[in-house]
């Protein structure tokens, strides 16, 4: 008895892994260990009998859903069968690396929830090559319309998104905004509230006791400019000194590291900063490290919150940090593409805000609490505190 009775839970576990995977695109190994209550070596074995299957695919740290280019896939496996797609989707993001594959897959799954092809290409940040890349899937037959992530800053930024708009497909830009100086009034978005996200760990930091919080940014980062509004905005708000340490162009992780993190934590201490805010988290983690080197005590001494949380959670301590709904802004992309294919130029344009949320860690708290301690004032997780509304929206027509 009790050897069927462990295949129907192993069925059970498989049947929600499924369940998660369809919903979201992919899942990790230890976010699902832990909603389930069963070791990560459980969870492991499970996702192999499931690739085994030909039902996911195995990556670093979890699984995802099968992709049609992948070899002995049929296209009923892929959701792709003609009998039953009714639109043909194009993608193109900017990489297949950090913070794109989670936006690709909940964008992925939500095609295949709503009887839609998607073609991906993967291209550079490079204004030329990302056209080159819209125009191949614009000029693919049976085309019905496309997400996109572009530049849209500077002058080419505004002729990009007036040549977007000016296409024969509808599009839809994935965390990119559209200017108002671009005069365009058919484009589409759906972005993440960065700013929101960002003033959402300005204020856990001021409740947590300090004054003086800092924002360190790494060089070129698209979501830049948006996190230190929102860190200038909620600091001044809250009445705040804004003169904690403030830096744009971190390089944690390049030659002369220990030098410009050993400036930064001097700093600190000359000013009084006992909190930075770090986009994004692998330099938080690199920091982190730095401080134990050190003898900088996390977060007696200097209190850390990143921004993105793919890894922040490998932090000792765990690091605090503000996780952007990526999978989200994916699957709310194809739902506008899709309600536009299906309304036509009757349907107003969307430009959809997707709220992120703020996972409260023991790098942000004072020795006295722990996260066990405010989890009764926030919906709890295996390893971390939520303190914002998943991907709660805010949306505009226009």
């Amino acid at each position: 008895m009790s050897g069927t009775g462990d295949q129907l839970f192993a069925l059970q576990r498989r049947e929600r892994i499924m369940d998660e995977i369809r919903e979201h695109g992919s899942v990790t190994v230890s976010d699902i260990a832990g909603r389930l209550g069963v070791s990560e070596l459980t969870i492991r074995r499970d996702i192999n009998t499931l690739a085994q299957q030909g039902l996911v695919t195995r990556v670093h740290g979890g699984a995802t859903l099968r992709s049609s280019i992948e070899p002995g896939l049929t296209p009923g496996l892929a959701g792709h069968d003609p009998s039953v797609t009714k639109y043909t989707i194009g993608m193109v993001v900017p990489s297949l690396e950090y913070y794109w594959p989670p936006i690709v897959n909940g964008a992925r799954a939500q095609a295949l929830q709503l009887r839609a092809r998607l073609m991906l290409r993967a291209s550079t940040y490079d204004a030329r090559d990302i056209r080159r890349q819209v125009e191949a899937l614009v000029n693919t037959p049976g085309m019905h319309g496309l997400i996109a992530a572009p530049d849209t800053s500077g002058d080419d930024g505004l002729e990009t998104l007036r040549w977007l708009d000016s296409l024969p497909i509808p599009v839809v830009l994935a965390e990119r905004r559209i200017r108002s100086s671009a005069g365009v009034h058919r484009l589409e978005s759906v972005v993440t509230d960065h700013a929101a996200g960002t003033a959402e760990a300005v204020r856990h930091l001021h409740a947590a006791g300090h004054e003086r919080i800092g924002l360190l940014i790494q060089s070129e980062y698209p979501t830049g400019r948006y996190v230190r509004r929102g860190w200038q905005a909620t600091v001044k708000s809250l009445g705040l000194p804004d003169d904690g340490v403030q830096q744009d162009g971190i390089r944690f992780d390049a030659p002369g590291r220990e030098r410009e993190m050993d400036d930064v934590l001097d700093r600190c201490a000359a000013t009084g900063t006992t909190a930075v805010i770090v986009l994004p988290d692998p330099q938080a983690l690199a920091l982190e490290q730095h401080c134990l080197d050190r003898g900088v005590r996390v977060p007696d001494d200097l209190a850390l919150v990143a921004y993105d949380d793919d890894v922040a959670r490998f932090g000792d301590p765990a690091i605090t940090a503000v996780r952007p709904p990526k999978q989200s802004v994916g699957r709310e992309a194809v739902n506008l593409l899709i309600a536009r294919l299906e309304a036509g130029s009757t349907r107003p344009a969307h430009r959809v805000k997707l709220s992120p949320e703020l996972h409260v860690r023991d790098s942000s708290l004072p020795v006295r609490i722990s996260v066990d301690d405010v989890a009764s004032d926030a919906a709890p997780e295996p390893t971390d505190t939520t303190t914002a509304a998943d991907a709660a929206t805010e949306r505009t027509t226009v």
